[in-house]
């Protein structure tokens, strides 16, 4: 079995990226083959002389954002020859075992598209990642609303406050910083929407993959993740985050959306949360 997986930079934190890859490729317990995907200005030394059986770096010279870098180290994993694929972000710290338990359950039940793990701050602190399927509001609102009663009500909504966080349950949205797929299916469902600069892609895929299976969180094994949120701080990234938010809504639907208001009302009826979402 090859298990493969992706990690797009830019500009990264040594600190983390080399905790990240350690965490992959730490542990010999299957064939592994990790792809540094650098959008950086400038190629990076230290990550050239990584390069090994495990790892291959390759520099792109430009910016090419997060989906279309991604999808680059996809089409490698697929000529690798790929049984399992995990997008992963730069900032993510696991113990490399837990990638048995979830190919494990991938291989048991061919039903499951994406599988994300429980996530938690570095405090063990879950960070609620687990969300409904957004309409305009709930991003707009969350941007630009501070300690609003409106917006307190807002979040516990797409994030599933309600939800304990502490059972496997079908989830419309996973975050991307780490989701593991068949590579088989993530041909399937096409990869990335290279339309999405940067923000906004996971849900894309998320709601692509839920036409052909199932997405799951599987809380039994868990991840930290570092999580800057860097589109609160920077200008520039909140522009971005706007623009891959029209993006969005223009290809799925703004007010008028009966497919999200399906699979949301499907997700909060599973969890047994719809009556408390209406009161």
């Amino acid at each position: 079995m090859l298990v493969t997986a992706t990690i797009v930079i830019y500009r990264p934190r040594m600190d983390w990226l080399f905790k990240s890859i350690q965490s992959f490729i730490a542990k010999n317990n299957f064939k592994k083959k990790l792809f540094l995907i650098d959008n950086s200005p400038k190629s990076n030394k230290e990550l050239e002389s990584l390069a090994n059986e495990q790892i291959e770096y390759l520099f792109n010279n430009r910016n090419l954002g997060f989906g279309r870098a991604h999808n680059i180290g996809i089409k490698m994993a697929i000529a690798e020859g790929s049984d399992f694929h995990l997008i992963l972000n730069p900032d993510v710290l696991f113990d490399s075992d837990i990638l048995i338990e979830l190919t494990n359950v991938l291989s048991n039940d061919e039903t499951i598209g994406l599988i994300s793990p429980k996530i938690e701050y570095e405090n063990g602190e879950i960070q609620r990642l687990c969300k409904l399927l957004p309409n305009p509001k709930h991003l707009i609102f969350r941007r630009f609303l501070k300690n609003s009663p409106k917006l307190e009500k807002l979040n516990q909504e797409l994030e599933l406050q309600m939800f304990g966080y502490d059972q496997i349950a079908e989830i419309p949205w996973l975050s991307g910083c780490f989701l593991l797929v068949r590579t088989s299916y993530l041909q399937k469902i096409g990869g990335f929407d290279e339309r999405f600069f940067m923000y906004m892609e996971d849900i894309d895929l998320s709601r692509r993959s839920l036409k052909l299976f199932r997405n799951i969180f599987y809380p039994n094994v868990s991840i930290q993740h570092l999580y800057e949120k860097g589109s609160y701080k920077s200008k520039k990234l909140t522009f971005i985050h706007l623009i891959s938010a029209i993006k969005y809504f223009s290809k799925w639907g703004w007010i008028f959306d009966s497919e999200r208001k399906q699979i949301n009302q499907q997700t909060l009826e599973r969890l047994g949360l719809l009556e408390k979402a209406e009161n």
